[in-house]
């Protein structure tokens, strides 16, 4: 999901953007979200996550909760892990291992759990005002926004090619 912030989000600044690189952690983003909070305390911080990511980490909202941080956590929940599920589909006929997840939690709940508020958006017309919410909340938020399984993310390099082979779709 780092992948679709970096392609559509609009920034407005420079050096606004905090992303692991590329480096495949999952799970870095609500922590380092968290960071960027402490040290911006009066800057709206937020944290671009799947539902795989967001699950190796989502503990660290209760230390959101904890200190009062206002970050928010806008979850794209495909219920895979998409960027795995993607190579699966394009270099390997299609044959998926591991990368469905039909048992994620309910993120609206799990945030309710924490002391955090929850939101949730099922149909893209509903994503803006869901959206405004929850970056309206006081404390910290989780914005769940489920979103269709087979969208792809464009451009990717295939494993060890150069970029002359970058598929475009």
């Amino acid at each position: 999901n780092q992948m679709f912030a970096a392609q559509y989000y609009l920034f407005e600044k420079p050096r606004t953007f905090l992303s692991s690189g590329g480096l495949g952690t999952m799970g870095y983003g609500l922590p380092a979200a968290i960071g960027a909070q402490v040290a911006m305390p009066e800057r709206l911080v937020v944290d671009i996550a799947g539902d795989g990511s967001i699950q190796m980490n989502i503990q660290e909202l209760a230390t959101a909760v904890q200190y009062r941080l206002p970050v928010k956590v806008v979850i794209l929940n495909n219920g895979s892990l998409g960027m795995v599920r993607q190579w699966q589909e394009l270099f390997f006929q299609g044959k998926l291992s591991h990368t469905c997840l039909p048992q994620v939690p309910d993120f609206v709940r799990l945030a309710e759990a924490y002391g955090a508020a929850g939101f949730r958006a099922t149909k893209p017309d509903q994503v803006r005002d869901v959206l405004r919410k929850g970056f309206a909340a006081p404390g910290p938020a989780l914005i769940d926004i489920v979103t269709d399984p087979n969208e792809m993310v464009y451009p990717m390099v295939p494993a060890g090619a150069p970029l002359t082979k970058m598929l475009l779709v």
